[in-house]
C-alpha cells in the first residue's frame, strides 16, 4: 500500500500511474523568473499606491521571502519518506523544483520592490521578528515537527499522524495562507496595479493547484486502501486544524489591513477565508462547517483566460504548452 514502509524502486508494473502522469504534466508546465517583467510594478510602488496599501505589500512579500522554503522542508523532511511510490516520488521531486522556483520568484520580488537593502534583511527575518508572520511560522513548524520522530509508518496511528500533517499542508498552507495572498494581489490588479506581480502569481497559483491535487490524490489512495484511517476523530482533527488556521490567518489579515484599505475589509476576508476551508473540506468529503460565501468578485473572474486556456494553448510566456486535459480545483 502507498503509505507501507519502505522503498520502492519498481516503475514497472506501475502501481499509480496517475501520479506519473501529474509528474509528465507537471513536466510540461513550465516557467522561469526571468519572463516575469516587473517594470511598471516599480513605477505603481512609487507613484500609484497608497500608504496602506504599501504596508499591505511589504507584509506580503515577508510572508513570501520564507512561505514556500517552509513547504519545502515538509516535503523533504515528512512527504518524500512516507509516500512509498516511485511514480508518486517522481512528482514530489517536480514539486521540489517548483517550489526552488518559486523562491526564485519571491526573492527577485523582493530585490526589485525593495531597494533598500536593511528593509530586505527585515523581509527575511520577518518570520523571527513579524508577530503575525511569526505566528503563521510557528503554525506551520508545529505541523511539520508533529511526524520528525516517524522513522516509518508502521501502526494505524502513525498512519494518521502522517495524514494531518499532508492535510494541513494542502488545505492550510497551500490552499489557505497562500490563496489568502493571492487575493491581496489580485484585489490590487483589480485596481490596475502591479501587473507584473500579478501575471506571476498566475503561474504560482497554477502550480500551487496542481500540489493540492496530487496531494489530494494521495489521499485518496490512501482511503481507497485503507478507509478505517478516516475515522470520526481523523475528521474533527481536520476541521480544528482548518479553524486554528482560518485564526491564524486572520491575525495576519488584521495586519496587513491595519491602516486600512477601501474596498478590503477584515470581515470580508474572514468570510473569504471562511469560504476556502470550506471548499478544502468538501474535497476531503467533510461537510461545510462556516457556509460562508465569496466576497471577491475578482476572485471569481480571475484571469480566466490565463488559467483556463493555458492548458489548451502555447503561449510565449511558457516554454511549453500541455495538450490533454489536465483537471484541478477552481476554488479560489
Amino acid at each position: 500500500m502507498l503509505l507501507d514502509p519502505g522503498m520502492d524502486l519498481t516503475l514497472r508494473p506501475m502501481r499509480y500511474p496517475l501520479f506519473y502522469e501529474m509528474y509528465r504534466s507537471a513536466i510540461k508546465n513550465t516557467w522561469t523568473v526571468d519572463e516575469v517583467d516587473f517594470t511598471s510594478d516599480v513605477a505603481d510602488i512609487r507613484d500609484k499606491l497608497s500608504e496602506a496599501e504599501r504596508h499591505l505589500i511589504k507584509r506580503l512579500v515577508a510572508f513570501f521571502a520564507t512561505g514556500d522554503s517552509i513547504v519545502s522542508n515538509n516535503l523533504v523532511l515528512n512527504l518524500y519518506k512516507h509516500i512509498n511510490a516511485p511514480e508518486a516520488r517522481m512528482y514530489l521531486s517536480r514539486q521540489l523544483y517548483e517550489e526552488a522556483l518559486h523562491v526564485q520568484f519571491y526573492l527577485t520580488l523582493l530585490d526589485t520592490y525593495l531597494p533598500n537593502e536593511e528593509e530586505r534583511v527585515a523581509a527575511f527575518t520577518a518570520i523571527e521578528n513579524i508577530p503575525s508572520i511569526k505566528y503563521k511560522g510557528e503554525f506551520c513548524f508545529r505541523w511539520i515537527e508533529s511526524i520528525n520522530d516517524l522513522s516509518s509508518l508502521q501502526t494505524r496511528q502513525d498512519r494518521q499522524r502522517f495524514l494531518l500533517n499532508l492535510v494541513c499542508f494542502a488545505c492550510c498552507i497551500e490552499g489557505l495562507f497562500f490563496f489568502a495572498a493571492f487575493a491581496y494581489v489580485y484585489f490590487l490588479r483589480s485596481k490596475g496595479l502591479l501587473h507584473g506581480l500579478a501575471s506571476g502569481t498566475n503561474w504560482v497559483f497554477r502550480d500551487e493547484s496542481c500540489h493540492m491535487n496530487f496531494a489530494f490524490s494521495v489521499i485518496d489512495q490512501v482511503r481507497a486502501e485503507e478507509p478505517d484511517l478516516f475515522d470520526d476523530e481523523m475528521r474533527k482533527n481536520i476541521i480544528k486544524m482548518m479553524d486554528e488556521a482560518v485564526e491564524c490567518e486572520m491575525v495576519f489579515s488584521k495586519d496587513v489591513l491595519g491602516l486600512g484599505i477601501a474596498g478590503l475589509s477584515e470581515r470580508d476576508m474572514r468570510s473569504y477565508l471562511e469560504y476556502v476551508a470550506d471548499q478544502r473540506l468538501a474535497v476531503l468529503g467533510i461537510a461545510p462547517v462556516y457556509h460562508s460565501k465569496n466576497p471577491f468578485p475578482f476572485m471569481e473572474l480571475q484571469d480566466v483566460q490565463e488559467l483556463t486556456n493555458f492548458f489548451e494553448r502555447r503561449v510565449a510566456a511558457y516554454q511549453v504548452g500541455v495538450t490533454g486535459e489536465v483537471s484541478f480545483n477552481e476554488d479560489f
